[in-house]
């Protein structure tokens, strides 16, 4: 823990000692968001069935979708000192990968009080019903890290995972299987040397194996796509937390167990996509870098992300 906790800062507890639910009547209403994530881990069996949609319950995610939403709704009679929030949008999405499923959850409001355990109680929820609807199949799955990943507006400031303690980190993991399209999280990727992210389109033997772009950047156009998600610029790693464009060619990364060296610097953009047409620009040529992997591993979202040389 970091230092000791007095029984003034916490707001849940009254003069007595005892337990209260906040007033919040004089903060004023503010636009807030919170971003949550979490992990069912289950055999590669199990997997095939979430994705063929082979799980006798039917379609596992569609209805695990739908739970995350509904217990978001309801947070406020699920924990009890939680607020009756008036949520204006709730995203749920999946990550199918190797060893599970990945899920990822998305809470808005414009309200007094922030929306952090709305989205953790539609992950745990979400999570749940994964496991609900594939028990019969395997009964040892693992629900695990379920964490909160960022949160934006309120009093208190933002908060992105590892920023508390001043380190940067990946906040998501990206592939795709054709050049060209966006990229989809997923719960880890595998660097692998002369490769690049194992299964990418973009991996091969040159010097643009692994692209990167900070987190902060895609916050920017936020305000003009609130839905903008990991890997719609087409990046492997979304960081946040370093200054990637100030980072000279030749820099070494750590990202996770593997080690990456910065080869480039941004890029020129042939094309106009459908993001830049809408917002006026696309944050991967002026934001982002590419790498080439020197030391592999996994890399999985939460992982820290360190400057090792320039």
């Amino acid at each position: 823990m970091e230092g000791s906790i007095k029984a003034d800062d916490l707001t849940h507890v009254n003069e007595q000692g005892r337990a209260r639910m906040v007033d919040v009547s004089a903060k004023p209403a503010t636009d807030r968001v919170a971003r949550a994530a979490g992990f069912v881990r289950m055999a590669p069996s199990t997997v095939g069935l979430v994705r063929t949609g082979g799980a006798k319950k039917g379609d596992v995610l569609a209805v695990a979708q739908v739970a995350g939403i509904m217990a978001a709704k309801r947070c406020w009679e699920l924990v009890p000192m939680c607020h009756p929030v008036q949520l204006t949008g709730v995203d749920v999405r999946f990550s199918v990968g190797e060893g599970g499923v990945g899920i990822e959850a998305t809470c808005r409001c414009h309200g007094e009080t922030g929306v952090e355990m709305e989205a953790l109680t539609a992950v745990s929820a979400a999570a749940l019903t994964v496991y609900d609807m594939l028990k019969a199949h395997q009964r040892d799955m693992v629900i695990e890290d379920v964490r909160l990943v960022e949160k934006r507006g309120g009093a208190s400031g933002d908060y992105a995972a590892g920023a508390a303690r001043g380190a940067a980190t990946v906040e998501a993991v990206c592939v795709s299987e054709e050049k060209g399209t966006r990229k989809r999280p997923v719960d880890a990727i595998e660097l692998v040397v002369g490769e690049g992210v194992s299964g990418d389109a973009h991996a091969g033997n040159w010097h643009r194996q692994v692209s990167l772009l900070p987190a902060e950047a895609v916050d920017e156009l936020r305000d003009r796509l609130p839905d903008l998600a990991p890997g719609d610029f087409a990046e492997n790693i979304l960081t946040r937390g370093v200054d990637l464009k100030a980072l000279p060619v030749g820099t070494v990364l750590r990202a996770g167990a593997a080690e990456l060296v910065v080869t480039q610097i941004g890029k020129e953009c042939h094309t106009a996509c459908e993001i830049r047409r809408l917002t006026g620009r696309c944050a991967m040529p002026t934001e982002g870098i590419f790498c080439v992997v020197t030391r592999g591993g996994t890399v999985r979202a939460g992982d820290s992300l360190e400057v090792v040389a320039r």
